[in-house]
Parts: structure tokens; sequence; C-alpha cells
């Protein structure tokens, strides 16, 4: 790990660290060779003063695409939302140069490859963390947190070294996280949560009507 530290915010596409991950990618490699298939780089700006947690990149969508969020449903409500409350421009078409571009915002991942199922163990979390921690730290700007999902929000209280027990994971709560930051809290905006009506456009509008007050004030 020590040697892969001085990548400060970004792992490189070839990251060996988590061996279950690196076996994932290079079948999908093999089965698609014009996939991204590698550690899906944050997207936004530097001078971010919101950062988007998500928990892992979709197989057919960030996984293919090398964006976050983009190629599957979960990027349709998320960057309609982003542009809906000023935090992006432009026309979403699911594909990275679709000309997209985020303002006062940058969208992340706790663990930056493809796990199978959809589902990082909790000791690749933790491997990736590094990456997370350096990612918070080249955001200068950065007031606010917004977790996709409560893997997203555990990760980041481990890395801000806040107990679970001071900020439950809640949809629509919101956290004073130390450092002038407060996290807010959503369910993911996946195509299960939202056909099942745990999410609903109208609930996810609501956090960011909560981060975009939250900003104005700061």
């Amino acid at each position: 790990m020590k040697a892969l530290q001085q990548w400060e915010a970004e792992p490189p596409h070839d990251c060996p660290l988590c061996p279950r991950l690196v076996a994932f990618r290079q079948a999908n490699r093999a089965a698609h060779p014009d996939w991204f298939n590698g550690p899906v780089p944050s997207f936004g700006s530097e001078k971010a003063r919101l950062l988007i947690v998500g928990l892992a990149p979709g197989l057919q969508g960030a996984n293919r695409t090398g964006r976050p969020f983009t190629g599957d449903y979960a990027g349709d409500l998320l960057y309609s939302t982003l542009i809906e409350f000023g935090f992006a421009k432009g026309a979403y078409a699911a594909r990275p140069d679709d000309g997209l571009t985020l303002i006062d915002a940058m969208i992340t991942n706790a663990v930056r490859c493809v796990p199978p199922q959809n589902k990082p163990t909790p000791l690749e979390a933790r491997t990736c963390l590094p990456f997370f921690s350096a990612r918070i730290a080249a955001l200068p700007r950065l007031k606010a947190v917004l977790a996709l999902g409560r893997i997203a929000h555990d990760s980041v209280l481990i890395e801000r070294q806040v107990k679970r027990t001071q900020a439950a994971f809640a949809h629509q709560a919101s956290h004073d996280i130390g450092g002038g930051v407060r996290l807010f809290d959503s369910y993911h905006c996946s195509r299960y949560n939202t056909n099942t009506g745990r999410l609903t456009t109208e609930m996810f509008h609501a956090v960011f009507r909560d981060i975009r007050a939250f900003l104005d004030k700061a």
C-alpha cells in the first residue's frame, strides 16, 4: 500500500490492492475489451464545495464508460437532479463525451473498482479508503458531502473518524462531521430503490434542497 499512497486522489488503472476485484477486472477485460474496466476516476471540479459519494462503479455503468454514474439508471436520476439544482450544466446522454460538466460539485465512489454482484467487502472498502481520504484532502473548498447509501455514509464516517453512534444513517439526515464539513444522507438512487418506492424523485430532490440551502448560507 505504501508505494501507492503517492497517488493523491485516484488509484492507477491497474491498481493491484484487492485480489478479488483485480480478478473481476481481468475477467471483464477479457469479455469486454472495449470497456473502461479499471478504477473509475472522480468526476467534477477540484474547487467543488459538494462531494457526492457512491458505493462503487456499476458493472455496465461506470465500469463500462469510465465516468461515475454514467450508463445506468442511477445516473439518469442523479445527473438530472444535479442539473435541476444548479450543480451541473449541459445534457446528460449516458456517455462520458456528452459534454456534461459539474458546477461546484464532484462525484466519486468509496470503492473505485466494480465488485462482483455490486457488493464490495468491508476489507475492500478499507483498502480503498486512503484514495478516498486523499480525494477529500484535495478539495480545499469542501463544505458538504452527500453519501448515497449506508456504505458510502460509513466510509465517510471512517475517513473523518466519526463514530456511527454520533451520526446514524437515515434518508435526508445531516451531520456535522468536523472541519466545517456537513454530511448529508440519501438512499442510493439505484433502479431497485426507485422501482420499489424506497426512493422517489421528490425524496431525492428534498436532499438536494437541503444541500443547496446549506451551501447558499456557507
